[in-house]
């Protein structure tokens, strides 16, 4: 049975009895998978894109369920509309990879001295399903940011959310299965018991877990996980830090930041987040300064029925995880002193605090961090921090060291060389640190905020995992392999030409042709072009670039150029005038950019200069706009080539391309 923790209510039961966890598995590999593998990164891109639209058109019937979870309109708003932002980030993290099933990883590599043998890597959707048993601290977010990742990568998911909170995850779920955005299998939900579900995973499958670290040890030993090898991320609650920097002082810009950021680490969603602070550091001479002030602004803080608008707390998920916090703090207590708060009463508004979930925000305090052991050990996962004094920035370091390694921590400072210096060397033991201060403090998002660019997670204690960041989230669910063989058959493989591979002729110039009737590795090789020293002397004077390089009369003793050299943008002006053909309107819309230029030989007066132009990468673009022009970028390897075959220059230019239709 699952309660309101507002007031204790009974709102639903949840059960997974009776359900054949092997053959979920099977129907997420055969059907899920196949769907999904079978689209594009665009393609599932969109699809997100899709559903991220729909989830915000119903995302008032979420906020109505969250307040059973004891959470504010602004801790739902983390919880719900940060999941759909997932989606969003994730959507548009398409344009980062191919319009493929799949995609090449890293660079290619030459293996032979003749050119005709290398090797490249690709990564391919894994076979299987990803399996994610999340906490209930998040019941959307936790859902939306791994399954937003995995469907991008073609992988489709399974969710086990806890049980106390996941009617809110269930509410989510039907949404997006009545929207029907969503190919068969791609996701599936499970509230209440995982069973053995983990005992029917294999290797081509993905489990990720937040939660407890030892909950976590013991899924992550599992017989089958072990035997089969299979992917496990963790990611576990931690002892979170803050730092504040000896520059700031009372009266400063960042103090201000300081107390106003513990205060929201310690009440929002009522300090139930893997995220949220739990050690504070102080300059010792400031510790009764910053305990006086951090008190004095949670006292602020308005704890009730967060359906009320001047409630700034609501409650926690449960009465279970109050008991779990007030044991804990019992055991910080044995090096500690509370000096905010209460644990027997708190004060509430249209609330009964003994029906409802509800504590006191409670600061503690430790005088002698390195004595105490439970506070660099004990999590009490609620709206609890202790604060502590360090002498010197070596030791706030070792302080922020000793929480054994966590998913995020802060110091607020303005002093960049202290800042420099406290994140090289704490670097080692968290997942991610913010440099808080009064120049990002107005756009930044806070010590508490996973970003879906950026990866969380943490070492040691936080679980040694890394999910979300952006592409390399992308590949946790994706297969490796090595490929090797001639340039012309990676080519193929990769649909990104190659170096060396053979290329495609044809009699219609390629800018005359439509970006669907394109090949990769369609090429033409220009006519010659002989380099003049009055070329040379009127690419300076319409330039301005009298570098001396340049320039008749320098004298070349000890340089690396032997006379005049032709200018590397005035070759590379001069390769565009060989291969450009667009007298005429034709499908080629603008010159959009240049994404690698390199001049790797000196051209003198007298060179033969030809182009080697090739297409080598095309990429659609979706319309924004009805009235947008269908088109994409099309990616060109020119190579310059002097009168001895030699490359002399080579680039990647784009250009934006129309399509028919």
């Amino acid at each position: 049975m699952l309660y309101n923790a507002i007031n204790g209510d009974p709102i639903v039961a949840a059960t997974t009895k009776g359900l054949d966890f092997a053959a979920i598995l099977q129907y997420g590999r055969e059907v899920g998978n196949r769907n999904l593998r079978k689209m594009t990164f665009h393609e599932r891109g969109r699809m997100l894109r899709a559903l991220a639209m729909h989830l915000m058109q119903q995302k008032e019937k979420f906020y109505a369920i969250s307040y059973f979870t004891g959470a504010t309109r602004a801790d739902s708003w983390i919880d719900i509309e940060g999941g759909i932002g997932n989606l969003f980030a994730n959507a548009s993290l398409r344009r980062k990879f191919p319009n493929l099933p799949y995609c090449t990883d890293g660079e290619a590599i030459g293996l032979s001295k003749g050119g005709s043998f290398m090797g490249h890597h690709l990564l391919v959707p894994k076979e299987g399903v990803a399996v994610h048993i999340n906490a209930y601290n998040f019941p959307v977010w936790g859902m939306l940011e791994k399954c937003a990742v995995n469907w991008l990568a073609g992988v489709p998911a399974v969710v086990k959310p806890a049980s106390i909170t996941s009617y809110l995850t269930e509410a989510v779920v039907k949404e997006i299965v009545a929207s029907g955005i969503l190919p068969d299998g791609a996701l599936q939900l499970l509230c209440g018991s995982a069973g053995d579900l983990l005992d029917h995973v294999t290797a081509q499958d993905v489990v990720t877990f937040t939660g407890s670290k030892s909950t976590g040890l013991m899924l992550k030993s599992g017989k089958r996980i072990l035997e089969e090898a299979v992917p496990f991320n963790m990611e576990a609650d931690s002892l979170n830090a803050i730092v504040l920097g000896k520059d700031a002082e009372p009266g400063t810009p960042e103090w201000d930041l300081f107390i106003k950021e513990v205060r929201k680490e310690m009440t929002v969603k009522a300090g139930q987040k893997c995220t949220a602070i739990r050690r504070i550091f102080v300059p010792e001479h400031l510790l009764q300064d910053a305990s006086i002030a951090i008190g004095k602004s949670l006292s602020q803080t308005t704890i009730g029925d967060p359906r009320n608008e001047k409630v700034r707390m609501g409650a926690l998920a449960g009465k279970s995880q109050r008991n779990e916090v007030k044991e804990n703090v019992q055991k910080l207590l044995a090096s500690a002193q509370l000096v905010y708060g209460s644990l027997d009463s708190v004060e509430v508004l249209d609330a009964d605090a003994q029906k409802g979930a509800f504590l006191s925000p409670l600061l503690l305090l430790s005088e002698r961090p390195f004595q105490a052991e439970a506070v660099h050990d004990v999590e009490a996962f609620g709206p609890v921090s202790t604060i502590m004094p360090y002498k010197d920035l070596e030791e706030a370091i070792k302080l922020a060291k000793r929480g054994k390694g966590s998913l995020c921590c802060s110091i607020v400072t303005n002093d960049n060389k202290l800042a420099t210096a406290f994140v090289v060397g704490a670097a080692t033991h968290h997942g991610r640190i913010l440099v808080l201060n009064r120049e990002d403090a107005k756009e930044s998002t806070g010590h508490g905020s996973p970003l879906p660019l950026l990866i969380h997670g943490g070492p040691g204690r936080a679980g040694g995992g890394e999910e979300m960041g952006g592409v390399r989230g992308v590949k946790h669910y994706m297969q490796r392999v090595a490929i090797q063989g001639s340039p012309t058959v990676i080519t193929a493989i990769t649909q990104q030409y190659q170096p060396g591979a053979q290329g495609i002729q044809s009699a219609v110039h390629p800018f005359r042709k439509y970006f669907e009737d394109l090949q990769v590795g369609e090429q033409i090789v220009t006519d010659k072009r002989i380099i003049t020293e009055e070329d040379i002397d009127a690419f300076a004077a319409l330039s301005g670039d009298h570098f001396y390089a340049h320039k008749k009369d320098t004298d070349f003793t000890g340089t690396m150029f032997e006379k005049q050299v032709a200018h590397g943008y005035f070759i590379l002006s001069a390769a565009a005038g060989l291969f450009v053909d667009g007298s005429e309107l034709g499908p080629v819309l603008l010159n959009y950019g240049i994404d690698e230029l390199r001049f790797t030989k000196p051209v003198y007066a007298g060179a033969e200069l030809t182009i080697r132009f090739t297409c080598k990468e095309k990429i659609p673009q979706d319309k924004k706009e009805e009235t947008d022009i269908p088109k994409g970028i099309v990616k060109w390897l020119v190579e310059m080539l002097d009168e001895t075959g030699e490359i002399a220059g080579i680039a990647t230019i784009l250009t934006m391309v129309k399509r028919k239709s």
